[in-house]
């Protein structure tokens, strides 16, 4: 069988589609998987070994781009696809498995999408409450119960190239233990940490003889110096200074990574690094790292998960109020008194 999946446009999401790719190679272990992933998201692709091809969608997130996304289709016609799978509830992500024509193309009911799409499934979120659920229910027969286990995400690193990356930046792989920290977060604010409590536990780490790396893209530089100045510069600053799957090699080389709910969070524990993750507005119901080797850490509060950009009540205690030494005591057991 041939399949197209029409792949999520963030990076977490894209870890957590590797978990229906798993069930599909399982169910049928000849399938062919591609995957259509705009730039930002599709160099991971490469690195999940269920998906024999990944197609590039050259359109800024958000458009349209109708022209682009026909074009692209029907330039996959000759593929033959059996089926397609749209993960996302768009009108415009089911415009390319129709002009490739794939025979039977699957989603939830969602933007007026009838005829793009000829197996449209309604979505009872309280069945399904993971994301990763939602995924793997697409790629089941109607009214089919989910496997009682899904199985983990589970990204093929190169340590090779991660010591390649070290070397780039004039320096050798650590002999020490390497704690990840991951400040970022894209969707906003209230799903940030304080960059106060990273260098705090940055901090408390160094003092136990343990190396301590920044992770983030170019737009986490500034929340990266904040991290920095606040541990006495304690911290190698990667932000900005890798690609996407340089920074799954590095993380791959950690033995903790502490993180906001992001993507980053998802590919460290794909990585099968041991994550402690840091939870305010999302939902840990929701969105969860996907590994028995992840601890979840979050207050709790009554106004979260909020599920906001921003905290609409102006204080963010669901993360301010979550101090540091919460978050050391799961890395050093014993610390916390």
């Amino acid at each position: 069988m041939r399949i197209l999946i029409v792949g999520p446009a963030w990076v977490g999401d894209m870890v957590m589609m590797q978990s229906l790719c798993k069930v599909l190679r399982q169910r049928d272990p000849e399938c062919h998987i591609d995957v259509v992933a705009p730039a930002w998201t599709g160099p991971l692709l490469a690195r999940i070994p269920e998906v024999r091809r990944g197609i590039s969608l050259d359109v800024d997130h958000g458009h349209l781009a109708l022209h682009k996304r026909w074009g692209l289709g029907r330039s996959l016609r000759g593929e033959a696809y059996d089926r397609a799978i749209v993960l996302s509830r768009s009108l415009k992500s089911a415009i390319v498995p129709f002009a490739a024509r794939a025979r039977v193309r699957t989603g939830f009911r969602g933007e007026m999408r009838f005829g793009l799409l000829n197996d449209i499934r309604p979505l009872n979120k309280q069945a399904l409450p993971r994301t990763v659920d939602r995924f793997v229910a697409l790629g089941l027969d109607p009214g089919e119960s989910l496997p009682a286990a899904l199985p983990e995400p589970a990204l093929r690193a190169d340590r090779d190239n991660a010591v390649a990356v070290l070397a780039r930046l004039g320096r050798e792989r650590s002999q020490t233990p390497i704690l990840a920290l991951c400040p970022g977060a894209e969707y906003g604010p209230a799903k940030r940490w304080p960059p106060a409590h990273f260098a705090a536990v940055a901090r408390s780490m160094r003092e136990q003889g343990w190396e301590v790396w920044i992770f983030g893209s170019e737009r986490d530089a500034g929340i990266a110096a904040e991290i920095q100045r606040d541990s006495g510069n304690a911290c190698l600053d990667l932000s900005g200074k890798t690609s996407l799957v340089d920074a799954l090699d590095l993380l791959s080389l950690a033995d903790a990574a502490v993180s906001n709910d992001s993507g980053l969070m998802h590919v460290a524990a794909a990585a099968g690094t041991r994550v402690i993750a840091v939870f305010g507005s999302s939902d840990p119901a929701h969105t969860p790292p996907l590994s028995t080797r992840a601890e979840i850490v979050r207050l709790g509060l009554d106004c979260s998960p909020c599920m906001k950009r921003v905290c609409p009540l102006g204080h963010t205690r669901c993360l301010v109020d979550l101090g540091p030494e919460l978050v050391t005591s799961r890395l050093l057991p014993g610390t916390l008194a």
